[in-house]
């Protein structure tokens, strides 16, 4: 009898080590079991490989239990829904097309009231693309793009006329950018995304809330063109080192709320970009920009925009501005600065007498951009010193805090 049980299990192994492969090699169609599935219904896949693409047109839960593939065509978008309350969860997708025309994806949705969480996607162009959907949750999904030139590549998230969605705790990893074009009213909460273009790409979309991303090595962290209204809360931008760029960069955004976000190692920490004619004004608070190239720009405007509690530390230049009187209208109060030479001796925290920021031979650079590379060297470096040793001219007043804070 022993001897009879060795044999059959012997078999067995044999059977499997046979069938597993054909199996792999063959996936499943999965357009025949989401048609079969009713309006409403739950469609629980088996462990194992599917055959994309596939569209859902109806609303139903589409369940991969975390070991179920979809394998794309390698020629379009994975996966498609055009439907209303659509679930989609535990699945991997991959191989999608690499056509940026047809906006080749792992999922494209379209439609309202979905949810997409926990999904690996992977070697696809475009991650998840969201084409006119509403009041939908895109939750714990880990996206990872084809492995292309920076320029080639697809966007992690693209969100496309598209508002009132919840995009969370998702991680992104070797994509173009996080983009969202004429989508406004979003939340975009506690995601992570590394090796990118742009961090997050925000077009034309007012009074997004953007809290605790985590956004790093990319060559720009977040930019906002033409989007008023935003809130930036909480975010961490590091390594952002492209020379156009920055951590955060505002471009004609008025009334946004930028407070208690940290900015580490960019090449301007807050660059601030808006037509003289601008009304709509900063709030500027509680945030850290540290060890940066700059630590905040400002370029062609007199500004009014309200610093107050912000820590600048170690930054190679404090504040730069791209000509005299931009920037000339911040207000600022009761920010750190490590460069403060004052002291504080009734012990209140606020030092003594104002921090005042001139700009000596530093004038010579922001003017002119050309001559930026010679920055720090040497030469400009002993035209500065000889400067504010003995003025040659009047220093021009960049900003001036009238209580600095000491700790």
């Amino acid at each position: 009898m022993k001897q009879v049980l060795q044999f059959l299990r012997s078999c067995l192994r044999l059977l499997a080590c046979v069938a597993l492969p054909a199996l792999a090699a063959t996936p499943v169609p999965l357009q025949p079991l989401i048609d079969a599935t009713p309006a409403g219904g739950t469609l629980r896949l088996a462990p194992g490989r599917y055959a994309g693409p596939a569209s859902i047109g109806r609303p139903l839960t589409l369940d991969g239990g975390r070991q179920a593939v979809i394998v794309g065509d390698g020629k379009s978008t994975v996966l498609s829904v055009a439907a209303n309350g659509v679930t989609l969860r535990g699945l991997r997708l991959t191989g999608s097309g690499d056509s940026h025309d047809r906006i080749d994806a792992g999922i494209l949705l379209e439609g309202s009231d979905h949810l997409v969480e926990d999904n690996e996607i992977d070697d696809v162009l475009f991650g998840i693309h969201l084409k006119q959907v509403s009041r939908s949750r895109i939750a714990a999904n880990r996206v990872t793009g084809k492995p292309f030139e920076q320029g080639m590549r697809g966007d992690a998230i693209r969100a496309w006329y598209s508002q009132h969605n919840v995009i969370e705790g998702n991680r992104f990893r070797r994509a173009r950018d996080l983009t969202f074009a004429n989508s406004a009213d979003n939340r975009i909460v506690g995601n992570r995304f590394t090796d990118g273009r742009y961090g997050m790409h925000i077009v034309f979309s007012p009074r997004l809330v953007i809290e605790h991303n985590h956004l790093s090595d990319t060559g720009t962290g977040i930019i906002v063109l033409y989007s008023p209204g935003l809130v930036l809360r909480g975010n961490q931008v590091a390594h952002a080192l492209t020379a156009g760029g920055g951590g955060i960069v505002f471009k004609e955004s008025d009334d946004a709320l930028v407070e208690e976000n940290e900015v580490l190692h960019c090449s301007v920490g807050l660059r601030v970009d808006a037509p003289p004619q601008s009304v709509g004004k900063l709030t500027v608070r509680n945030n850290r920009f540290a060890h940066n190239i700059i630590g905040a720009f400002f370029y062609g405007e007199e500004g009014g925009h309200r610093f107050t509690g912000n820590s600048f530390e170690h930054n190679l230049t404090t504040v730069a501005i791209s000509a005299p009187g931009a920037g000339s209208g911040n207000v600022w109060h009761g920010n750190r600065w490590d460069e403060y030479q004052g002291f504080d001796r009734d012990g209140d925290g606020i030092g003594d007498t104002p921090h005042e920021v001139y700009l000596f031979a530093d004038r010579i650079w922001m003017e002119t951009p050309a001559v930026t590379f010679f920055r720090n060297s040497p030469a400009l470096e002993m035209l500065d010193f000889l400067e504010r040793l003995a003025p040659f001219s009047s220093p021009h007043l960049v900003l001036r805090d009238p209580a600095p804070r000491m700790r």
